[in-house]
C-alpha cells in the first residue's frame, strides 16, 4: 500500500461492491491516478478473494485501500474540506459540464442497484456520465449502465484532468 500520510486532491469510494473483479480493476485504475481507494461495507466478496487479486495484478501495494463499516464511519475519517460527489446514471450534472474541485469524493454505487436514495441525498453533488444510446425511464431500448469500472475510470480521468493532476 502507498503512503497514507499524504492527503490526496481526488478520492474514489466505493459503496458496498458486489463484483470482486470490478474492484480489483477500480484499484489498479486508483493505482494509476495515484488516488486513494475507500471502501464502504458490507462488500460483496472478501478482500481475500481471487478473482480480486488477479483483477488488481500485482498493483496491490500501489494503492491505499481503507475499508469504513458504513458510510458515516467514512465521512467521519476523511478531511473536513471535501465534497462528496455522487456518481450515478441519472439526476445529476452531466460529466462535461461538472466542476470538480479539489478534495471532492467520487462516490460510486453498487453494481445492480447504484446509489440508494439516503446515500444520494448525502452527497453534496450528483453527476451523470451522459449516454446518447441510454435505456429509457424502464430500462429498455438501450444500454441501462455501464460498467462501474469504466464508470469510475471515465469520471475520475474527467475530475483528474480538470483539478491538473496528470
Amino acid at each position: 500500500m502507498s503512503d497514507r500520510s499524504t492527503p490526496s486532491p481526488l478520492r474514489v469510494a466505493l459503496f458496498e461492491p458486489r463484483i470482486p473483479p470490478n474492484t480489483g480493476n477500480i484499484a489498479r485504475t486508483c493505482a494509476a491516478f495515484q488516488l486513494p481507494l475507500e471502501l464502504i461495507e458490507p462488500l460483496g466478496f472478501s478482500i481475500d478473494d481471487r478473482s480480486l487479486k488477479r483483477a488488481g495484478l500485482d498493483y496491490w501495494d500501489h494503492v491505499q485501500v481503507r475499508s469504513h463499516a458504513n458510510l458515516e464511519r467514512m465521512l467521519e475519517v476523511l478531511p473536513a474540506k471535501r465534497r462528496l460527489i455522487g456518481c450515478s446514471r441519472w439526476g445529476g450534472t452531466t460529466l462535461n459540464s461538472m466542476a470538480f474541485e479539489a478534495g471532492d469524493v467520487l462516490l460510486f454505487g453498487r453494481e445492480d442497484t447504484g446509489l440508494p436514495a439516503p446515500v444520494r441525498e448525502r452527497c453534496d453533488q450528483i453527476v451523470t456520465i451522459p449516454m446518447p444510446g441510454s435505456a429509457d425511464e424502464r430500462g429498455q431500448g438501450g444500454v441501462r449502465s455501464l460498467n462501474l469500472s469504466v464508470a469510475t475510470a471515465l469520471v475520475t480521468y474527467v475530475a483528474g484532468s480538470q483539478l491538473n493532476l496528470w
